[in-house]
């Protein structure tokens, strides 16, 4: 348990600190939550280092400074009502309920869903919702939501998403023409017609597959 907990300390102060990420609270998030917890067991010797890692089913954990990265563009507070989509294993909702979020997550494949599930509750956040669905449709049922982190690269921005933020609210997603490469944006909700976009950097994620992302061609 020691050693996790400094391989954990290790990674926020090499991997997140010295790069650039200050929020108090997403630094804090990190080093307390167990992201070994959240790869499968043949991987967890790898759970600490800086890069995505397999999670099955055509699906990878981001790495850690990505996660950092959307979670402190995302201007999470607590009690912040938070929509994750593409959950995969859990590990991004998990950082985001120790900020103190409200958090909904959606997963398109079930065997991830189940594992998600499995890995909040052993991780110590039961009460983080995991849906099955397209994440491209976002979640209406609980919207509006202060923030939406998007955690698969889409083709274009998905309307129905950026619909789904309240006033000021936030979305972080990766956007780009090809799916294996995007630019990170965050899109700010000004008002009920007006949007603003930033650019965070290049990322490489698997692609959102959906109603308003690519096609599924598997």
């Amino acid at each position: 348990m020691r050693e996790t907990n400094l391989n954990r300390e290790d990674m926020v102060d090499r991997q997140i600190r010295s790069r650039g990420i200050s929020d108090a609270a997403v630094l804090a998030a990190m080093l307390k939550v167990p992201r070994d917890l959240f790869v499968p067991i043949e991987s967890r010797h790898h759970a600490y280092e800086d890069r995505p890692l397999p999670i099955g089913f055509g699906q990878t954990i981001s790495q850690p400074y990505v996660v950092a990265l959307m979670c402190e563009a995302l201007k999470i507070e607590a009690r912040s009502r938070v929509l994750d989509i593409g959950t995969g294993s859990g590990y991004a909702a998990a950082v985001m309920a120790e900020m103190g979020a409200k958090v909904i997550g959606v997963e398109r494949k079930s065997e991830l869903e189940e594992f998600a599930k499995t890995n909040l509750i052993r991780a110590g956040y039961p009460t983080v919702e995991i849906h099955r669905g397209d994440g491209t449709l976002g979640y209406p049922q609980a919207a509006p939501f202060d923030a939406i982190m998007v955690a698969a690269g889409s083709p274009a921005l998905p309307s129905t998403l950026k619909n789904q933020l309240m006033i000021g609210g936030r979305l972080v997603i990766p956007i780009g023409p090809s799916r294996h490469h995007q630019h990170l944006l965050r899109i700010t909700r000004q008002s009920e017609t007006d949007f603003s976009s930033e650019t965070l950097g290049d990322v490489t994620f698997v692609p959102l597959i959906g109603e308003e992302g690519w096609n599924d061609t598997s």
